[in-house]
């Protein structure tokens, strides 16, 4: 049984990243036919970095990115220590309520949100461009939230409640309690949460394509009408930088959860 699950497991991890793999050949090939190598180049990432157009593009899906994930961060990371501090039925509903965004599927949330955001703009505001820079930073972080709450919910459950007792016992204001110790127990969960929430509004085409105007278009927007005709291989050096970017990121990520589980248990150890 063990074999079979070793082979299942190689076969997935050979489907997930073969695709990649041949993607970031691609782009080291001088050649304009992904299945044949015809020789190793880098001007195909010279011809990236000389594209204005492109560049602006990722500029744009990186702000977008960066500030959904810095606000959904604060947002998710208030709303965790709150719903840490409620009752365990009620603390059970609403975590159900909060997971519902993740299992939702994404054209069913851009479809809600467009329409949501059209109606207000319109209807209310008076808009007649409802869908703008404004719609598209709003939806990257509602459904960003969710994400920050699951990495933090578990770093408060660890965390010992004696230690903000102690620390308002010692003098500390709760808020000064909150900063001083909670904030600092929770740092890897928040950190965690916060690169999370970059990856996932970094890629994200469903949602965006819906919500997003025409004076503000992301990336994966854009990379979706050159599906429709032949793909220039500046474009594969481009995919290549954001898969290596993301791999980075998910990597501190894991490495940051693994610094914190081993100071847990050294103090755990010392403890004893």
């Amino acid at each position: 049984m063990k074999r079979v699950n070793k082979a299942l497991t190689i076969l997935i991890f050979i489907f997930l990243y073969i695709p990649m793999a041949v993607l970031i050949v691609a782009s080291f090939n001088t050649g304009k036919d992904v299945t044949r190598f015809e020789g190793f180049t880098l001007n195909q990432y010279i011809r990236l970095f000389q594209d204005g157009h492109l560049l602006q593009l990722l500029g744009n899906s990186l702000v977008v990115s960066i500030l959904a994930s810095l606000i959904a961060t604060v947002f998710g990371t208030v709303a965790a220590v709150g719903i840490h501090n409620l009752n365990p039925r009620l603390r059970g509903a609403v975590m159900t309520l909060t997971n519902i965004p993740m299992t939702n599927p994404d054209i069913v949330t851009g479809i809600s949100l467009s329409l949501l955001f059209v109606f207000v703009g319109s209807k209310l505001l008076g808009q007649r461009n409802s869908l703008t820079f404004g719609t598209l930073l709003i939806a990257h972080i509602t459904f960003n939230l969710p994400y920050v709450i699951l990495n933090v919910m578990p770093k408060l459950n660890q965390m010992d409640p004696a230690l903000e007792n102690a620390a308002m016992d010692l003098g500390c204001t709760p808020l000064q309690a909150f900063f001083k110790v909670t904030l600092h127990e929770i740092m890897p969960g928040i950190v965690s949460g916060a690169i999370m929430a970059f990856t996932m509004s970094l890629d994200d085409f469903v949602i965006s394509y819906f919500v997003s105007g025409m004076d503000f278009v992301t990336l994966p927007v854009e990379i979706y009408s050159y599906t429709k005709k032949p793909i220039q291989p500046k474009v594969y050096a481009l995919f290549t930088l954001l898969f290596v970017l993301i791999f980075v990121l998910m990597v501190g990520m894991n490495l940051v959860q693994m610094r914190s589980d081993r100071k847990k248990s050294e103090a755990h150890g010392n403890g004893k």
